[in-house]
């Protein structure tokens, strides 16, 4: 990449959260951002997909929201992060592919909205968090997770671009989909991420808004730091 670097003299502890709905880019971008800046990366969308995932396999219905709870209280999650992948394990078992199935990603709304399990995730995020030089991305991490954070992002796009970019991400993994299922699914999340009682996806009033939908990732990636220098050089 050819775009312009965090300078090796900034100083660390800078927290970038960023925020927005599903297939917006968040993920990837953060991910490069983080691998660019030399920060950690804090994927809490996939803290959440691990217990959907965890419930899904042990036949845990979301109804059983003080089992849940208390699972996602239990649970250790790392991460392994490069610029191109990031590897999720659940109990040292090692669940990157089985999160980003179509189950997983049907449940996981209904999951991530139960207010305990959030309480829990956020506890572990937040704890992440405290060594600063972190870029974390969700659906509430500029407005509950991290509030306080130097530079909160929050990227949109329109729901055709972000249905066309999940077809294609399927269509990697060998996931026969369509593009109408990929957009149906995406205005549910949406709909319920926008109105859940716990934490719903709101743009925070001081975040800078990113529309990527005309964006490359690389694009996506150079706003990001040039809106991370501009953070740092106040």
């Amino acid at each position: 990449m050819n775009s312009e670097n965090i300078s090796d003299s900034q100083p660390k502890g800078i927290i970038i959260a960023i925020d927005g709905p599903a297939g917006a880019g968040k993920s990837t971008t953060a991910k490069i951002v983080a691998a660019r800046l030399g920060y950690q990366y804090l994927d809490t969308g996939a803290m959440y997909r691990a217990l959907t995932f965890y419930s899904l396999t042990n036949n845990i219905p979301a109804s059983e929201t003080e089992k849940l709870t208390q699972i996602a209280s239990d649970m250790i999650i790392e991460f392994e992060t490069t610029e191109e992948l990031n590897k999720v394990y659940l109990n040292s078992q090692d669940i990157t592919s089985e999160i980003r199935t179509p189950e997983v990603t049907r449940a996981v709304s209904e999951i991530s909205a139960i207010k305990g399990v959030r309480r829990a995730m956020v506890a572990k995020q937040r704890k992440i968090g405290k060594a600063g030089s972190i870029v974390a991305e969700g659906r509430d991490t500029t407005t509950i997770v991290f509030p306080d954070a130097e530079l909160k992002i929050y990227l949109d796009a329109s729901v055709e671009q972000r249905a066309e970019r999940r077809l294609l991400d399927m269509s990697k993994q060998g996931v026969n989909t369509t593009l109408k299922e990929q957009k149906d699914d995406l205005i549910r999340r949406d709909n319920f991420d926008s109105h859940r009682e716990h934490s719903p996806l709101t743009k925070s009033p001081d975040a800078m808004i990113v529309d990527t939908t005309r964006l490359t990732i690389e694009e996506q990636v150079d706003e990001i730091i040039s809106k991370v220098n501009s953070v740092i050089k106040k």
